[in-house]
C-alpha cells in the first residue's frame, strides 16, 4: 500500500547582497526570532497585503455613489441586452 508522504514546508531560496542579509539578520535579533522565522512572517504578511490590494477595487466617493444609483435605479435595458438574454 501506498503512503503519502506529507510535506509539512517547503524550501525556497534567495540569493542576496550579504549588506542586506545582515540587515535581516539584525531586525530579526530585535525581534528575537531567528533569520526563516522573520523572513517568512515578513514575506507572509507583505504577500498578502499585494494580493489583498490586487482583488480589492477601491471606489471614489463619487463612483460608490453612482454604482449605488444604478443599483437602485436600473437603466432599461437596451435592444441588444434582450437579444442576448433571449439568446441564452
Amino acid at each position: 500500500m501506498l503512503r503519502l508522504q506529507e510535506k509539512t514546508s517547503a524550501r525556497v531560496s534567495l540569493r542576496i547582497a550579504p549588506v542586506e542579509k545582515s540587515l535581516l539578520a539584525r531586525a530579526a535579533a530585535l525581534q528575537q526570532v531567528d533569520l526563516r522565522e522573520f523572513a517568512t512572517r515578513t514575506l507572509v504578511t507583505k504577500a498578502r497585503e499585494v494580493v489583498d490590494q490586487h482583488d480589492r477595487l477601491q471606489l471614489t466617493e463619487r463612483d460608490s455613489l453612482k454604482v449605488l444609483d444604478l443599483l437602485e435605479n436600473p437603466p432599461k435595458p437596451t435592444k441588444k441586452m434582450l437579444a442576448a438574454a433571449r439568446a441564452l
